[in-house]
């Protein structure tokens, strides 16, 4: 009947009258981090399951967003680690190059020095101190929620391994030909100095404005619209549609460019709209990334006009001014000239913008290093498409097949100080050398030899994280247990930037084997309106907080109940309260059946020894773990949490429990059979709550079973058994008790109210419940007079009150009158409105949708009033 039963010691019976998280929490953790229960054994016989941490940055602090991907990952290690495997969840933290070199370099600020004060190698060394001082606090605050990390195997994208295995897959690239360097448009950062990846560039809608200019002259003249002025300077084309008839006679010509003394063509290009505007457009390729593919097509100059600063640097009136003085100036200047066509301000439109300065970005033509990525992209979209790696949702294959089929060479070098320097030398002579890791520079500086001064995108180093943290370039025990992972456990968000430089790196370094076969891509935390979060919004939670005030596991319970798979999570205070009254319920249960004999001592009785209701929790036990198991293997997160609350608060704590009582007050061999099952259903219930709220169920689990630790323990299976009889004879109880609940509830009884009853139970399943009805439904013998003034028939049996010293029926019949005309008169108003066709007319459809649920409201309650008034007595 269960495969679930563990081998007790000698359990406790005692436990506090009120949890509280914060005095069990810390050392509950600390107890299973020095028991070593989440280290991984690269020699075990077990079946590996790894998962890598999406490595936090250095410089960060847990927020809700890490919350929830760690509560998501915690829940699916701790649930195979009960099930056998040797489990790894791969620790670390991402270096950030630009968030921690500007965190440094705003202290040297506040010293009154810059970086170039200290110097590159002093500057590092800085850092360096900096992180040993201050930061990684993320790990302290994932042991607060509960992270069941191998510590032990903590990384570093910068530690020497890892550094190692960067410098390896570099070189091997470079000799590939698959890195190259070459000058192209980029994000560049005007403030970090430094080009940013695209997942650094933050968009938002900005006012600026859209100026439109009439380039050349007479019949030659064309009008363009542009949102920066500024860049005109080096614009060295106007490109239109090739069909289109308005332009025609002048593709090929040379018109004059306002405010210089060069003239520029008109090419012909199929990127442009000729419905956009007026149809043409300026083309400056050193400062926008299509107007570049323009001119690669059309083989055009590209005149840089700004320095690293964003200031211009062309000569004449506007040669030092800031882009946006600039942009002021020479939109002034042409006015003067009478070039200008139209002005809007202000013009919204989407601007990108530094993530961590929030400097807009300006697009700039500049020298930097890439990955050729055609070859790289086409073996992750492959990996996909032939099944070796799936992507749950599946719904997000798409587009994670638009990304890696249309993606384009990838920029990996940053002008920062702060990260893997790229390991190319230029000789005195124009030689270029890629340094491996195990060989020595081709010579000295004083020979006239350098290294290049720029470091590598972080993306690039976190792109071999699920490899290079197992020991890569080295064949160690731990790459050939643990690789490839499981499952990696990430947001959407970053589908495109990470999960797919992993795809690509990984196929290239190992030989073709992904780095994971289950790709899980869960939603962004949003508040409990649905609004993304933001300082600016003033709706930012520190996860913190909220752990504090109600317990990790509460926490940990919300999110995992919002979590729909590729699905944004509102969250909001008040479901992280009502986690916290689940937690409370789930130990006031365990609690009670401590003090009441429950035990998972013995073996369970045989089931022709046990009631109906022993029999339906058992068999309701095993259909929740085979539900919870399914859910699992589908990543259904919300619903296992959804399965288990209603399963352990409706089913176990409010009904079982409670038809119990009767049997325990009762004693003999029912009660000690009760005993043993409801000490099995919570043993079996903890260990499913186990991976989402691991504090509380480790603290109820060794009081009740008295085992080492539920972290060790058992998953349950589920054995089998089930007994649909007995499913059916307590739904009909079920039906009974609410049925006549809801009764004395119309009629005005409080719920501890007792009043006299006849039950007629005659030819149904119900008479062996008679004690547990009569005490859940406060119901007294009949006695002498009883006079039934209600009779209830419900599920074949009749159950008949005498409320005539409970109820004054009289005001209450009075109070029901009462209600029924404010009913009647709320449906009559509605009815007047939604009658009135003038009204409809003019009224907002949410105000007719307002009106039309305030009918369907008052007629719902004038069919119940009217109801409670016919079961009334007369008299």
């Amino acid at each position: 009947m269960t495969e679930n039963s563990q081998q007790p010691t000698a359990p406790e019976t005692e436990l506090p009258t009120q949890y509280t998280p914060a005095d069990v929490e810390g050392p509950l953790y600390e107890r299973w981090v020095d028991r070593g229960y989440f280290e991984a054994d690269a020699t075990s016989d077990k079946q590996p399951f790894t998962v890598v941490i999406p490595p936090p940055n250095v410089t960060g602090s847990l927020h809700l967003g890490h919350a929830f991907e760690h509560t998501l990952i915690d829940s699916l290690t701790r649930r195979k680690r009960m099930q056998g495997y040797e489990t790894l969840w791969q620790p670390g933290m991402d270096h950030a190059g630009i968030a921690t070199q500007n965190v440094v370099e705003r202290e040297l600020g506040k010293e009154g020095k810059s970086r170039h004060d200290l110097g590159r190698e002093a500057f590092v060394e800085r850092v360096w101190q900096w992180k040993a001082e201050s930061g990684g606090q993320i790990s302290g605050q994932m042991r607060r929620l509960g992270d069941g990390v191998a510590w032990s195997r903590e990384r570093f994208t910068m530690d020497e391994g890892l550094s190692q295995a960067v410098q390896t897959i570099f070189k091997k690239l470079y000799d590939d030909e698959l890195i190259y360097r070459a000058e192209r448009i980029i994000n560049w950062c005007p403030r970090c100095l430094t080009a940013i990846s695209d997942i650094e560039v933050e968009y938002q809608d900005d006012d600026g404005e859209l100026v439109s200019m009439k380039y050349g002259d007479g019949e030659d003249t064309i009008v363009v619209a542009t949102t920066r002025a500024e860049t005109m300077l080096g614009d060295t084309a106007v490109a239109v549609h090739p069909d289109d008839e308005r332009y025609k006679h002048l593709v090929g010509k040379q018109i004059k460019l306002p405010l210089t003394d060069r003239t520029i063509p008109v090419v012909a290009d199929a990127h442009v709209d000729p419905e956009f505007g007026t149809g043409a457009v300026k083309v400056t390729p050193a400062h926008d990334p299509n107007d570049f593919e323009i001119g690669q097509r059309h083989d055009l100059p590209s005149i840089a006009v700004m320095d690293e600063h964003a200031v211009i640097t062309v000569h004449g009136p506007f040669q030092g001014l800031d882009r946006l003085e600039a942009r002021s100036a020479i939109v002034a200047a042409l006015r003067a000239e009478g070039r200008i066509v139209a002005e809007k301000r202000p013009y919204t439109h989407s601007v990108g913008h530094c993530s961590r300065c929030k400097t807009t970005i300006e697009p700039r033509l500049s020298m930097q290093w890439w990955v050729k990525v055609g070859p790289l992209a086409q073996a992750a979209g492959d990996a996909v498409r032939d099944g070796r790696v799936a992507i749950h949702p599946q719904e997000m294959e798409k587009r994670y097949f638009d990304w890696v089929d249309n993606l384009h060479d990838w920029c990996i070098s940053r002008q920062l100080w702060w990260g893997h320097r790229i390991p190319v030398w230029y000789g005195p002579n124009g030689e270029t050398v890629c340094v491996g890791p195990d060989e020595q520079p081709p010579g000295t500086e004083a020979e006239g030899w350098h290294q290049d001064s720029d470091v590598l995108d972080t993306w690039f180093s976190s792109g071999l994280w699920p490899f290079s943290t197992l020991g890569w370039p080295g064949q160690t025990e731990s790459l050939a247990k643990f690789y490839p992972n499981s499952v990696l456990v990430t947001g959407y968000d970053i589908l495109f930037f990470w999960v797919a430089r992993m795809m690509m790196f990984g196929l290239y370094a190992m030989d073709g084997t992904p780095p994971f076969h289950t790709i899980v891509l869960h939603g962004m935390v949003r508040d409990q309106n649905g609004k993304k979060m933001s300082k600016s919004f003033g709706n930012v939670v520190n996860p913190l907080d909220w752990m504090d005030k109600y317990g990790s596991d509460a926490l940990r319970f919300t999110l995992a109940r919002g979590a729909n798979p590729g699905v944004d999570v509102p969250i909001g205070e008040d479901w992280v309260q009502a986690a916290r009254n689940f937690a409370n319920k789930i130990w006031n249960a365990t609690r009670f059946a401590l003090m009441n004999g429950a035990t998972v001592e013995g073996p369970l009785p045989d089931a022709a020894e046990l009631s109906a209701t022993d029999r339906w929790i058992l068999s309701r036990l095993n259909s929740v773990v085979a539900e919870v198991d399914a859910f699992y293997e589908d990543y259904q997160f919300s619903k296992l949490s959804e399965a288990l609350y209603h399963f352990a608060w409706d089913e176990v704590f409010d009904w079982y429990v409670e038809l119990s009582k009767t049997t325990f007050m009762a004693g003999g061999p029912a009660a000690e059979a009760s005993k043993r099952v409801l000490g099995e259903v919570l043993d079996v219930t903890l260990r499913l709550l186990h991976p989402i709220m691991p504090f509380v169920t480790e603290t109820l689990w060794t009081t009740l079973t008295g085992g080492e630790s539920v972290v060790v323990a058992d998953w349950p299976v589920d054995s089998g058994f089930r007994d649909a009889g007995a499913e059916r004879e307590i739904a009909t109880l079920q039906s009974v008790i609410t049925e006549v609940r809801r009764f004395r509830s119309d009629q005005g009884l409080q719920p501890g109210q007792r009043v006299p009853a006849r039950l007629t139970l005659g030819g149904t399943a119900l008479a062996p419940h008679e004690p547990a009805i009569r005490q859940l439904l406060r119901l007294q013998p009949e006695g002498e007079g009883f006079s039934a003034t209600a009779s209830l028939p419900v599920a074949g049996a009749t159950v008949e009150l005498d409320l005539s010293g409970a109820i004054d029926f009289a005001a209450e019949r009075k109070r029901l009158s009462k209600d029924l005309a404010a009913a009647e008169k709320e449906k009559a108003q509605a009815n007047g409105k939604l009658g009135n066709e003038a009204f409809l007319g003019k009224a907002p459809e949410p105000v007719v949708e307002k009106i039309r649920a305030r009918l369907a409201k008052a007629e719902e309650d004038i069919a119940r009033i009217t109801e409670q008034l016919r079961k009334l007595p007369s008299a």
